[in-house]
C-alpha cells in the first residue's frame, strides 16, 4: 500500500486548471502539502460535505474538470452525495477516496471500511464509473464522470501541513482564481 501524501500528489501531478475540493482534515492538510494551490478548496468545519460542493462546482462550471479528494470516513457520512451525483451524472466530476480504514482526526478508530464495506461498490451501483490510481490522469483529466475510486493507503500519524483557517480568505481566493476578474462583481 501506498502513502497518503504520495498518493495525493499522483493525483495532482499536471493539474492544470483541475479545481479540487478536499474533504476535512487529512485530505485538506494532503493537497496543502501536495503544493497549495488558489484552485484548491479545502473544507473546514463541513463533514461530509465535500462531494455535494464538488457535484456543485461540477454543475455551476461544465467546462471545467473538478476532483473531490476525502477520506473514507468523510464518505462514510456523506455517503448519499454518491446516489444524488449518480442522478446528476456530472461528466466533469471525479471523486477519489484516500481509504486509510480509520477516522484520523478523532483517534485511528476503525472505519467501516476496515470491516468490509466497499466505497468502490456503492458508487458504482450510483452510476460511477470506477478508476484505479494507475487511471487516475486519464479518468481525471478526459473521462466523462462521474468518475470514483478507493484508494487503500496506510494508516499512519503524519505531520499536518495546514492550509489557511480563514474561510472568507479561501472563498475569496477560490472564486478570483476561478472567475478571474468578474469575481468581484458577482
Amino acid at each position: 500500500m501506498m502513502k497518503r501524501r504520495q498518493v495525493v500528489e499522483q493525483l495532482l501531478a499536471n493539474r492544470d486548471g483541475l479545481l479540487v475540493v478536499a474533504g476535512l482534515g487529512s485530505t485538506a492538510w494532503d493537497i496543502t502539502a501536495a503544493g497549495d494551490h488558489d484552485l484548491s478548496f479545502p473544507m473546514w468545519g463541513a463533514m461530509g460535505q465535500a462531494a455535494m460542493m464538488g457535484l456543485g462546482l461540477a454543475l455551476a462550471q461544465p467546462k471545467r474538470r473538478v476532483l473531490v479528494i476525502t477520506g473514507d470516513g468523510e464518505m462514510l457520512m456523506g455517503l448519499g452525495s454518491l446516489a444524488t451525483i449518480g442522478v446528476q451524472k456530472p461528466a466533469n466530476l471525479s471523486v477519489v477516496v484516500i481509504d486509510n480504514e480509520r477516522y484520523g482526526e478523532t483517534g485511528m478508530q476503525a472505519t467501516h471500511t476496515a470491516s468490509g464495506i466497499d466505497l468502490s461498490g456503492v458508487a458504482r451501483s450510483c452510476g460511477f464509473n470506477i478508476f484505479s490510481l494507475e487511471e487516475a490522469q486519464e479518468a481525471i483529466h478526459r473521462r466523462a464522470g462521474p468518475n470514483f475510486a478507493a484508494i487503500k493507503v496506510v494508516a499512519e500519524k503524519i505531520p499536518l501541513v495546514l492550509p489557511p483557517r480563514e474561510g472568507a480568505l479561501l472563498k475569496a481566493r477560490f472564486r478570483r482564481a476561478l472567475l478571474g476578474k468578474d469575481a468581484d462583481a458577482i
